[in-house]
């Protein structure tokens, strides 16, 4: 047979020294990169729960001075009908394209269109009759934002038309502006 180192050759059962130093290296990145990921996991659902709890959070009362000034608005809006002043009357809209009145089965836009549709229906003192409202009920959206429900009424000579509105009011620059408005009449009693 002869001599046997010729046909062996060292095997290295042991991992080099530079191999042992790479996976180190690559397992304390890894532990590093596993450890900031779940710092960013804890965070994020931190962030989550935060803001899950700030938002979900039942919706409080408006402060009285929101609904005050929400309710100066509505008895501004009266008072400017009652006089003829559909000008006054329409101070209470916010003053944008962006406006939005639904009545008689119709979509309108803008203050502008608004104002105008008023002043058509309208267009007389009698026409315009009494105007009251009545069942007011605001409820807040956000800081900003708040949902008014009512009832209308005109007394006039001949008639006594009524319904319900829901209005959208926002608070602007100016001060709280009604943004929406979807108003509906009640039909006419039969005779």
């Amino acid at each position: 047979m002869g001599d046997a180192s010729k046909f062996m050759k060292p095997v290295n059962v042991f991992p080099l020294v530079e191999t042992i130093r790479h996976w180190s290296d690559w397992l304390r990145q890894g532990v590093v990169v596993y450890y900031r990921s779940l710092m960013l996991q804890v965070r994020g659902v931190s962030c989550i729960f935060i803001a899950t709890t700030v938002f979900a959070a039942p919706t409080q009362t408006p402060s009285t001075s929101a609904v005050a000034q929400i309710q100066s608005v509505l008895r501004a809006q009266q008072d400017a009908w009652n006089r003829g002043d559909i000008d006054g009357f329409m101070d209470g809209y916010a003053r944008s394209s962006l406006t939005v009145f639904i009545s008689e089965d119709e979509v309108r836009r803008g203050w502008e269109t608004v104002r105008q549709r008023y002043r058509e229906k309208y267009s007389d003192r009698t026409k315009m009759g009494t105007l009251s409202f009545s069942d007011i009920e605001i409820t807040p959206l956000t800081a900003d934002a708040a949902v008014v429900l009512g009832r209308w009424s005109l007394k006039r000579a001949n008639d006594e038309p009524h319904g319900r509105f829901t209005l959208i009011f926002k608070r602007l620059p100016e001060g709280w502006r009604i943004v929406h408005d979807h108003t509906s009449a009640a039909p006419p009693p039969t005779r």
